[in-house]
């Protein structure tokens, strides 16, 4: 590695004598959540830039609260302290990419109190070719690369833009998704449309879709073949949330696993057809307050009906999960409709010139 090179990297280049010390030097810094890291020298950020086709000062986005640029080189250095490989970051820039349009709210989201984290869903040709598994622990850690970048993305808003809890993170509570909280769609076992074709993909590109995103909220129902008393257990979870933390209308996602899906794809359902009967069902009245504690803010709005989603659009119906077991998954947005998910193009230039 030439010291010509080397300058072409704005950040400054530490050396370290040890393992331990690099460990040590990095946790006392607060570079790191608490977990080991590969050393992001030169030569491997370097091979992460080139897997991208990115030079280190390429601008992938500005944060538009505090107006901070963030260029591929920082997102590099954090990927590969991640645990990512070179072909894992082009996901990594395309998730940054959609999470600094201004629709998803990247500073809010990051510092709420509310303590949302960032869901990352992979569709396309990526998941293949990424190694990713949607079946087994699909919201858990289930291969390399979903784990990693998941864990980039939380590094990144770390060390770029000071998320860190008490910095810029206000979470008085946060969930397990700010370490890592990143999935694949398991495409090749369902006749479904993938959650990026939903939104507009085509079918070849690979894509994300970004979404600030509470805790997953378990259901399980293997008591029926019937696809409205399957969505009806759906609905009960979403209408809870709605009650136990925001009444208010945003995006929300719901993972439909094979015990379930299959009764859905033999009854001839789509996912359109899901989203609508979610849009109509979805809904509590503000007198429903009073089941749970909060009888203080009905005032006198009591017949006031709330839905879950303004638009059919507004949910995300995502194909994963393990082949057994009547489970699925509400995952709840952060604050209604504060934050929208992005979906985008792995690869795709936002604003260019052609």
């Amino acid at each position: 590695m030439s010291e010509d090179n080397d300058n072409l990297f704005a950040a400054q280049i530490y050396e370290a004598d040890s393992y331990d010390a690099v460990q040590e030097r990095f946790y006392t810094s607060r570079w790191t959540d608490g977990l080991p890291i590969i050393p992001p020298t030169p030569d491997i950020v370097r091979k992460f830039l080139a897997e991208a086709l990115v030079p280190p000062d390429h601008l992938v986005g500005v944060e538009p609260v505090r107006e901070r640029a963030i260029i591929a080189e920082q997102l590099a250095i954090n990927a590969v302290m991640a645990g990512c490989v070179a072909r894992h970051f082009p996901v990594v820039v395309a998730a940054f990419t959609a999470m600094l349009q201004d629709k998803f709210v990247l500073h809010g989201a990051t510092s709420s109190t509310g303590g949302c984290a960032i869901l990352i869903v992979i569709n396309g040709p990526a998941v293949q070719f990424l190694g990713i598994d949607a079946t087994f622990n699909v919201l858990g850690s289930t291969d390399r690369a979903t784990t990693c970048i998941g864990r980039a993305i939380r590094l990144s808003l770390q060390n770029i833009l000071e998320v860190r809890p008490g910095e810029a993170d206000r979470s008085t509570l946060g969930h397990p998704g700010k370490i890592s909280f990143c999935m694949g769609e398991d495409e090749g076992d369902t006749s479904w449309l993938s959650l990026a074709q939903d939104r507009g993909i085509p079918s070849d590109t690979s894509a994300i879709t970004v979404f600030a995103a509470g805790s997953p909220r378990q259901i399980m129902n293997e008591w029926t073949t019937n696809p409205e008393e399957i969505l009806d257990t759906y609905v009960s979870e979403i209408k809870a949330s709605m009650l136990n933390y925001s009444i208010h209308a945003g995006d929300w996602a719901i993972v439909v696993p094979p015990q379930l899906r299959a009764h859905f794809e033999r009854a001839g359902w789509e996912k359109r057809q899901i989203r609508e009967y979610v849009k109509k069902n979805a809904w509590v009245m503000r007198k429903d307050w009073a089941s749970c504690g909060k009888t203080a803010v009905i005032a006198n709005q009591g017949e006031r009906k709330y839905f879950a989603l303004k638009s059919i659009d507004d949910l995300l119906v995502i194909a994963a999960g393990g082949p057994a077991g009547g489970f699925g998954a509400v995952i709840p947005p952060w604050f209604g409709k504060t934050s929208r998910a992005i979906t985008m193009a792995i690869g795709a230039c936002v604003d260019c010139e052609i």
